[in-house]
């Protein structure tokens, strides 16, 4: 059996996403007025990567299935015999919903709670898709916001004094913890979302404003998504309590268990545990389960921490988190880079640019942009680069 296999990511056409980015990135021709949200890598069940075998393509869970080895000892001794990570690419056109992910136990529960009620896994109203946690770390392609974790409490009340229509909320927060306040705001009805919205909504124009300020994504979102002002969605209030974040391009962010966030605009590498639990709070068309939501939401105030990009000096570097499912490298090469590596754990790789090649004792691939490979365990791998680019590589730390 080789070591090193061609791999096909697989697509996700989400309303939210772009038209050309993730087209041109992975090479295919794109279709007018279609949407590309998001390119996997992984073994996740619900849209596993191809793998070539002999010249022929299976899904990759399959593959690990029946080869469960090539994952290495250390990945199986943690993570049992599945990828415990999923590599994707996204293209954020329209606002993605408010959202958050629970923590192993929590998912470990909640699936078993829903398994036992028979809520069948495609159901729109189910919750947990999976019985895994899902800790995420992102590096931005183009100038990306999001929003991250609660502000401080004063910095809230602040934002909420500065507007007339949300002054009386500044009131109501002195006197409350942020998770009972944050409940509140997630429970009201359309009258008082139309108190505290309207004037805002009414009153400014978004060619007035800069993304800095609340006032102008709680416009870009409604007009972006087709929000009917006279059914206006809680989740837009969450931009006067939330981080407004801005990470430029090559800088990361990291987002654990329980942290509320949404992504805004822009292109990013993802990187995430193996899981598709999303417990949504808002700004989407999709189930939100607001009971859930209350009881996984972390209300801790957050100062966002941006992860520094990657030098632009050939070879290799690893991006740090405090994920223990996954790590991002960085490999940077021009077309006299000879870089050798180990693969301990099994490792999927992704060309963003250029061209390179990369082979092991008895395969050699060349890969473009958009193409990937899988690298099997227990193996020693060199990559030579053919045209200037860089790549990623999904791995354990």
């Amino acid at each position: 059996m080789t070591a090193l296999y061609k791999l096909t990511g697989t697509l996700q056409q989400y309303a939210w996403g772009g038209e050309s980015y993730i087209p041109h990135l992975i090479g295919f021709t794109a279709q007018q007025n279609q949407p590309y949200a998001e390119w996997w890598l992984g073994a996740h069940s619900s849209s596993p990567s191809m793998i070539e075998i002999e010249a022929r393509e299976i899904p990759l869970n399959q593959f690990l299935k029946q080869n469960p080895t090539v994952l290495g000892e250390q990945s199986r001794a943690m993570f049992g015999d599945e990828l415990p990570y999923l590599l994707k690419i996204l293209d954020v056109k329209q606002p993605l919903s408010i959202q958050l992910h629970p923590t192993k136990q929590q998912a470990e529960i909640g699936f078993a709670a829903e398994n036992a009620r028979g809520v069948d896994l495609k159901d729109p109203t189910r919750t947990y898709k999976d019985n895994n946690h899902k800790p995420e770390m992102m590096i931005a392609l183009s100038d990306f916001w999001l929003l991250h974790g609660f502000k401080p409490k004063t910095a809230i009340l602040h934002t909420l004094r500065e507007r007339q229509s949300l002054s009386a909320l500044a009131d109501q927060l002195e006197k409350q913890d942020l998770h009972s306040f944050y409940a509140t705001i997630m429970q009201a009805d359309q009258t008082q979302l139309a108190n505290w919205l309207l004037p805002i909504l009414t009153q400014n124009q978004l060619t007035n404003l800069t993304p800095e300020n609340p006032d102008y994504w709680v416009l870009y979102s409604q007009q972006e998504m087709a929000i009917s002002l006279d059914k206006l969605d809680a989740g837009l209030m969450c931009f006067y309590l939330f981080n407004i974040v801005q990470v430029k391009q090559g800088e990361g962010i990291f987002q654990d268990a329980g942290i509320p966030h949404a992504y805004l605009r822009g292109q990013n590498i993802e990187l995430m545990a193996c899981s598709d639990n999303v417990i949504r709070g808002g700004l989407t068309p999709k189930h939100v389960d607001i009971e859930e939501l209350l009881k996984v939401i972390d209300c801790r105030e957050v100062m966002p921490e941006l992860i520094p990009a990657a030098p632009q000096v050939n070879g290799l570097f690893t991006y740090t988190t405090p994920a223990k499912d996954f790590a991002l490298a960085n490999i940077r090469y021009d077309n006299t880079s000879k870089i050798n590596g180990t693969a301990k754990n099994a490792i999927i790789l992704l060309v963003m640019q250029g061209r390179l090649k990369i082979s092991e004792k008895t395969t050699a691939l060349e890969l473009k942009q958009g193409e990937s490979a899988f690298i099997c365990a227990d193996t020693d791998y060199q990559i030579d680069g053919v045209e200037n680019g860089y790549a990623v590589l999904a791995k354990l730390p």
